[in-house]
This record gives structure tokens, C-alpha cells and sequence, in this order.
């Protein structure tokens, strides 16, 4: 079974699948998840304690706004500052971008993690203190 981005609600296909261009999200998709994620990160900055101020401090941020930005979905942490985000919110790297690949690039998500649910609703989601995300069932 393909996983399916749930948020978007656009199919990744298997192995067997050579033609991506019809697989790729639209723009209103990439929005959903740009949103999904923001709201995910703010879950996280929340429960870590942190204002937006603490965070932009942490991360090294110009400007506390470009926390917001990010947490409303408009815009993306860089690649070269993920070590760094994740330091901020107390949580192991590797796992803060597994999660924000699911956001950010679902389609290379599925790719590099086929065997697991992709992106599911932030609202659907509980984040653990260990930063894990578990998904709550209605």
C-alpha cells in the first residue's frame, strides 16, 4: 500500500511508478502542509516552554516575526539551520528532520521512510516530551 499524505491528500506511488509529475503536490497542497508543519512546530516551541522571542534568540533569528512566519506556514526553516532548530527545542536532530521532511518534501519522506504513515493533521497529533509524535485517535 502506498502511503498516503492524508493533509494533501495526494497519493505517493511505490517503486513501480516512474511518472512523478502527476504525484506532485499542487500549490494549495504545499500550503496545507507548510501550515500542518508550522503548527507542528508551535505544538513543539509550546510545550518546550518557549515564547517566540526564547526561540528566535536561540535559533539566532533576526527578528521573533520569522518565528511566527514559520509557525502560520509561511516559509521554511533552512536545511543548514535544522541542527540548530532542534537544539533550540530539545530534540534529536535526526528526528526533527525525519518529521519536518514529512512537511517540507513528503514525497522524498515516503521515499527514505516507506514503511511509515506520512503526514497526518498537526491537529491529529500529540507530541511527546521525547519529541516523538503520536497520533491521536477519535
Amino acid at each position: 500500500m502506498s502511503p498516503v499524505c492524508e493533509q494533501s491528500k495526494f497519493r505517493i506511488e511505490g517503486p513501480g511508478s516512474m511518472d512523478t509529475r502527476k504525484h506532485r503536490p499542487s500549490a494549495s497542497d504545499v500550503q496545507e502542509l507548510r501550515r500542518a508543519g508550522g503548527e507542528w512546530l508551535r505544538k513543539l516551541r509550546e510545550q518546550r516552554g518557549l515564547s517566540q522571542r526564547e526561540l528566535a534568540k536561540r535559533v539566532d533569528a533576526d527578528y521573533y516575526t520569522f518565528i511566527s512566519q514559520l509557525e502560520t506556514g509561511r516559509g521554511r526553516i533552512p536545511p543548514d539551520r535544522y541542527r540548530v532548530w532542534a537544539q533550540a527545542l530539545d530534540i534529536d536532530a535526526k528526528l526533527f528532520v525525519k518529521t519536518l521532511l514529512q512537511y517540507y518534501d513528503p514525497i522524498t519522506h515516503a521515499v527514505l521512510f516507506p514503511d511509515e504513515r506520512s503526514t497526518t493533521l498537526a491537529s491529529e497529533q500529540e507530541i511527546r516530551r521525547d519529541g516523538q509524535v503520536d497520533v491521536r485517535r477519535g
